[in-house]
């Protein structure tokens, strides 16, 4: 059996433990970042929507930087959204303070009815930087 090779950001393991999957795994350039939320230490969500975007992207960005790399990296983004017709608006006031310059990742947005008390969950596919030697 292959043994992933997993990322952990700081100070989350025992979040990811306690709900059994990865925050991130690297497979030969890529990395495939779980899907995040706005959720404090505890695992308990943001209240506010706005901040609540902004917490995921925090989180998202832990994971990229443990593993060496930033949003600029980033190739492939799986947004989901409880009531996108009614948060919408909202979450694109937050997405350009962390989305970067042109060109952008490919970008999925799909409507949920339920995110486990979130209402904004952000999965991407990074391409890794090259290592010095390759």
């Amino acid at each position: 059996m292959n043994q992933r090779d997993v990322v952990f950001p700081a100070g989350r393991q025992a979040l990811y433990e306690r709900n059994h999957y990865s925050p991130a795994v690297r497979s030969q350039d890529f990395l495939f970042v779980s899907g995040q939320v706005g959720s404090r230490e505890d695992g308990s969500p943001e209240p506010e929507l706005e901040a609540q975007a902004r917490l995921a992207f925090v989180n998202l960005n832990a994971i990229l930087t443990a593993a060496g790399c930033t949003f600029d990296d980033v190739v492939d983004v799986t947004l989901f959204i409880v009531d996108p017709e009614s948060t919408l608006d909202t979450l694109w006031k937050v997405l350009p303070e962390f989305w970067g310059e042109a060109p952008h990742p490919t970008l999925t947005g799909i409507g949920v009815t339920w995110l486990y008390g979130f209402h904004f969950e952000i999965k991407v596919i990074a391409k890794l930087p090259a290592s010095p030697g390759k």
